[in-house]
């Protein structure tokens, strides 16, 4: 066809649904771009990104699909059949499943076991990613952490152990469990999937295990015995005062008979002061009620317990007229002779903060304070407190964020949240885990164990099992097997119903909907043929293996940029492409994307098991590669020789 009568149309326009249009007629004639090229410039764009970070990845996915679709690259009638693939309908039962377990008590029994572990690290290490390992294999491997979280932290802090030397482990635990079943990562459900859609029968739920099994022990081993003395030891973090300086911050300010904040709610107070300073709680005769339960109007002789700076004392002292008293009230009358009027305010503060810093840490108990991190997908990211309206929408108080390992300074109202940060929340014990879960955020060590019903945890299992028992007996496909059993689960009441829609990551959902049309394309277009020919040219004088170790190490680096499941989808292809190139087996080539694809251990936002402890452990980014380089070496030394030894050539 001659540039003047080319026009776009997708990879073989053909029935795509794409109108074409003439490019010389639009002065356009330097667009006529190959299909394979486009699919290049687009795949392209979204890893960019997707490093970039400056939107979500599941918005990033979908205008790839979108433009994909314009470019007439994925026909149209075909953009949105990634909702319903198969893949993407196992991975929303599994997260169904996984919060089924929570919920029931399966995970709390065993986490109760494991806070009996006693001082040993080395134990500690052991029992801790060994579950995690363990859990990881069954349920979703971000599931799975964020369940033990709570325990380490705990854990940590009752043995006055560094969680920094805890939290990378489990969280790269997390991950090598993930490799040992179909269902325990999405990479191995969409390589799963896309062998069926080649040769017409998928793996099953235990065809990663023998390899996946023997990486995950390796790593474990090597994690216990060597890794966890290449991860920072950051002091200071395994108590609440320690991570936020509370006992710095939280200070008395007494209504005086000339204070402006007499006779006002807690609520008009807030809106007098235009801040989002929260009352911890309210002391009047010697009784303190929480400050979220105090309703009434403020009397002289109240004492605010509350969170506040020397910035916000003098803000306070001057709106308000609430003045900051010391610990002992012959201290604070002292001061109040001996300091001048026009020096009133900077003593009382002074006296405050010195105060705060010399005694012992306010008393917190019965206020309900809970840390919590802010994960990947948490509605928080980028926003204020005022935009999201905590205390008005979620019944929360912001007390202090803590952010790689130190509380921020800046004031609570001006503070935009980070996926990992640390926050000290204040609210209502009934109310505080169904808000946190609404949010997005995991609670840290203030969260309690709580055993879920035993009819229910009995159940749950039987269901797991039975769904199980289908898949490994071929009566059932993976996806409508784990969406029988989801199905049951929420229809018995081990869910509620209500929470299994929460339990679905919905970003997650998106993300592969759209991305598995676009790596189709990269397939149709001859894109992946490209790059396996490539890789082809490279290794033609060198064994088959040495094309694999580069097809790991590919697909590796890539998954520490992007998501774990769009580095499957795009690496899928290719891996067929050279298994076609070479003459030899399919099923090596995809294991070793399979297992590549779920060892995100260089870089906190890899996987979002990184992101969520970094941090509750205070890491910064160049401490993930110390631990996670050598642990992907020791992977990909493992896992090369058994793919050939399980799945030959």
């Amino acid at each position: 066809m001659s540039a003047e009568d080319m026009s776009v149309e997708s990879s073989g326009a053909e029935g795509s649904g794409v109108e074409s249009f003439n490019l010389e007629a639009l002065g356009l004639e330097w667009l006529a771009l190959s299909p394979s090229t486009l699919v290049f410039i687009v795949l392209g764009l979204t890893l960019v990104a997707f490093i970039w970070g400056r939107f979500r990845y599941d918005l990033v996915a979908l205008a790839a699909l979108l433009g994909s679709v314009m470019l007439g690259l994925v026909p149209a009638e075909n953009a949105f059949m990634g909702f319903g693939h198969p893949a993407v309908i196992t991975v929303a039962a599994v997260l169904v499943l996984s919060r089924g377990f929570e919920r029931s008590g399966v995970v709390d029994i065993i986490s109760n076991q494991v806070l009996k572990v006693g001082e040993n690290l080395l134990l500690q290490l052991l029992v801790l990613v060994g579950t995690v390992v363990l859990l990881s294999g069954i349920m979703n491997n971000v599931g799975a952490l964020a369940l033990l979280l709570p325990v380490t932290m705990r854990l940590a802090r009752e043995h006055n152990t560094s969680p920094s030397l805890l939290l990378m482990p489990l969280a790269f635990g997390s991950l090598l469990g993930g490799l040992t079943t179909l269902i325990g990562t999405p990479p191995n459900i969409i390589i799963s999937s896309y062998r069926r859609d080649v040769t017409g029968e998928a793996f099953s739920m235990f065809s990663f295990s023998p390899v996946g099994i023997a990486v995950a022990l390796a790593g474990l081993v090597f994690i216990v015995l060597v890794g966890w003395r290449l991860t920072p030891k950051r002091s200071g973090q395994a108590s609440t005062d320690e991570m936020f300086d509370t006992a710095n911050y939280l200070v008395e300010l007494k209504v005086g008979e000339e204070s402006k904040a007499k006779g006002l709610t807690l609520q008009q107070l807030r809106d007098e002061l235009d801040e989002t300073i929260p009352v911890l709680a309210v002391v009047r005769d010697d009784n303190r009620r929480a400050g979220y339960n105090f309703h009434g109007a403020l009397e002289e002789g109240d004492i605010l317990l509350l969170e506040a700076g020397p910035d916000e004392l003098q803000m306070l002292e001057d709106k308000v007229g609430l003045s900051a008293i010391a610990e002992l009230e012959e201290e604070a009358e002292a001061t109040e002779h001996t300091a001048s009027d026009e020096e009133g305010v900077k003593a009382g503060t002074d006296e405050a903060k010195g105060a705060a810093q010399d005694h012992q840490p306010v008393d917190t108990e019965g206020l309900q304070l809970i840390e919590a991190v802010v994960r990947n997908d948490s509605m928080m990211i980028n926003r204020s407190v005022r935009q999201l309206r905590l205390n008005h929408q979620f019944g929360l108080h912001l007390v202090a964020v803590a952010r790689d390992g130190g509380r921020l300074k800046q004031r609570l109202r001006d503070i935009r949240f980070k996926n990992g940060d640390v926050l000290l929340l204040q609210g209502s014990e009934n109310e505080i885990s169904e808000s946190l879960a609404s949010l997005g955020c995991l609670p840290l060590a203030s969260r309690e164990l709580h055993l879920g019903q035993p009819r229910k945890l009995v159940m749950s299992i039987a269901i797991f099992a039975l769904a199980i028992i289908a898949m490994l007996l071929d009566l059932l496909p993976a996806a409508v097997a784990m969406s029988t059993a989801a199905l049951i689960s929420l229809l018995i009441g081990v869910l509620p119903l209500r929470e299994g829609y929460q339990a679905i990551d919905g970003p997650v959902i998106v993300l592969l909907a759209a991305m598995i049309p676009v790596g189709e394309a990269l397939d149709t277009s001859g894109g992946a043929d490209l790059i396996a020919d490539a890789l082809l040219r490279f290794g033609s004088d060198w064994p088959v293996v040495v094309t694999m170790v580069g097809l790991f190490l590919l697909s590796m680096l890539l998954s520490n940029v992007v998501n774990n499941a769009a580095a499957a989808l795009l690496m899928a292809p290719i891996a067929v492409s050279l298994a076609n190139g070479f003459d030899v087996s399919l099923d090596p080539f995809l294991m070793v994307v399979a297992v590549s694809a779920s060892c995100a251990f260089l870089t906190p936002i890899g996987h979002q098991s990184n992101t969520l402890v970094l941090g509750p452990g205070g890491y910064r980014f160049g401490d993930y590669w110390k631990l996670g380089l050598p642990l992907s070496l020791v992977v990909l030394a493992v896992a090369i020789p058994l793919i050939l030894l399980v799945w030959p050539l």
